[in-house]
């Protein structure tokens, strides 16, 4: 996953995340070369394909689709999984589950190398090796993901799906939705190899702008038809260009530590003795705490959509759900609103803790012959480090709270004459901000890199 922040080091320029040419002028450079010009090609071509799986409907006899798209309504986790795929949940397609199992054992995978240690001694050591070995144990706990989302995915259906459905039928649109998730994960790492970016990041930010004309033709038909009025429009025009700037804003700006390296002699040569930087990322952790979050809060709503309705577990279920669903227009919803911050924060703290070990750049910094300037290698340097991201994370943890928050406030706008607009806000303009601008960068590269090799 291409989700987190991260820092290495570099030396002066305007910044490892800025970028240095225009839009314009970096796609007709990238058009120009021929071989930038195939990956381009193929990105698009693979992307094709996916708008395709999106329409091509899952097998299931006696479904109701109309019944089904009523209760994605209902469950906004539904919804946001329904815009990141492109509408392929909405559609009931081979592509439903989407790449929301290969998100999750990413990020459990991640999490159990840092708990076990040697795991991630292999990782860090075993080279191509450790590296097949950690994608083959994410692949197998992708696959079993895909059949327990798959499996629970069904039972939430139950009110739209015909009484006598059989357990063969159940067991083959999990298989097709399985199936249909691997495809995904292939089609993403064929762009990795073949095309531009980080495949599963593109393929993401894909579906998230297959559901953007949808979402706009609400708006549209809503001013038409009368039931907005059109400062609305305005309104919503005005706060999405301001969740994009402030997005791009804290996407590229850096804390960037200035880095001293000793001066050796070999021979009669003086080497090093040069002063770089360490940039950190005001978002270390990128998307995932509002990912982690996201289900946590979510979940007592999925799991009574499981139980049939009026029954004692669906209404107490129903009852937590309205305590941990941020909404602004009720107060058991701002309950939800400070629920979701909080996690944030919490997972904010947590992930960069587990991603970014400061004893460890201390040391390498150490063993390298670099320090910084003022503080003292060894305690000092770490205890400096571990404060500057500490300070960062809190920031970046802020950025992320407020993104995260602005889907919920468009219900503030449009009230309920726009239901599900707001998915178009938050989360889901941040990974297309994220993704779009890291992409470009790698397309940068690659025209800086041919013109340094000519």
């Amino acid at each position: 996953m291409a989700f987190g922040g991260g820092g290495s080091y570099g030396s002066g320029g305007r910044g490892d995340k800025a970028l240095r040419m225009g839009l314009i002028e970096t796609l007709r450079l990238a058009w120009a070369d021929p071989d930038i010009r195939q990956r381009l090609r193929f990105v698009l071509f693979v992307l094709a394909v996916y708008c395709l799986g999106i329409h091509i409907p899952t097998p299931i006899p006696g479904m109701d689709p109309k019944h089904f798209e009523d209760l994605i309504a209902k469950i906004p986790f539904f919804g946001m999984i329904n815009t990141f795929g492109g509408g392929a949940l909405k559609r009931i397609s081979i592509f439903a589950l989407g790449l929301n199992p290969y998100i999750t054992s990413s990020i459990i995978m991640q999490i159990l190398t840092t708990a076990y240690p040697q795991w991630k001694k292999e990782l860090q050591e075993g080279g191509e090796y450790a590296r097949k070995q950690q994608n083959k144990r994410t692949r197998i706990l992708t696959i079993a993901l895909c059949f327990f989302q798959g499996s629970g995915l069904l039972t939430m259906m139950h009110s739209a799906l015909p009484a006598n459905l059989s357990m063969w039928t159940r067991a083959s649109v999990v298989v097709f939705w399985t199936a249909g998730a691997m495809f995904l994960l292939w089609l993403g790492e064929q762009i990795s190899e073949k095309g531009i970016g980080n495949g599963v990041s593109v393929m993401i930010f894909a579906g998230i702008v297959i559901s953007l004309p949808n979402l706009v033709g609400v708006v549209v038909n809503g001013i038409a038809q009368g039931n907005v009025g059109w400062y609305v429009g305005v309104v919503l025009a005005g706060l999405f260009v301001a969740t994009t700037w402030f997005i791009v804003l804290f996407t590229t700006a850096q804390r960037r530590i200035p880095i001293q390296h000793m001066k050796r002699q070999i021979g009669t040569k003086v080497l090093g003795g040069a002063s770089s930087y360490l940039p950190l990322s005001i978002n270390l952790a990128g998307v995932i705490p509002i990912i982690f979050a996201v289900s946590l809060i979510y979940m007592p709503a999925q799991f009574a959509a499981m139980f049939p309705a009026n029954t004692p577990m669906h209404d107490f279920l129903n009852g937590v759900a309205s305590f941990l669903s941020p909404d602004f227009r009720h107060w058991q919803g701002i309950f939800g609103v400070l629920a979701y911050a909080m996690l944030i924060f919490f997972f904010n703290y947590f992930y960069t803790a587990i991603q970014y070990n400061v004893e460890d750049i201390a040391n390498n910094l150490k063993r390298g012959g670099s320090f910084i300037p003022g503080v003292r290698p060894g305690k000092q340097t770490r205890d400096f480090l571990d404060s500057v991201i500490s300070r960062i994370t809190f920031v970046g943890a802020f950025f992320l709270a407020i993104i995260a928050l602005t889907q919920y406030l468009v219900p503030l706008v449009t009230g309920n004459t726009l239901p599900g607009l707001g998915l178009l806000f938050g989360t889901s303009m941040l990974i297309m901000v994220s993704v779009a601008l890291e992409t470009m960068r790698q397309i940068e590269a690659n025209l800086l890199m041919k013109q340094y090799g000519q």
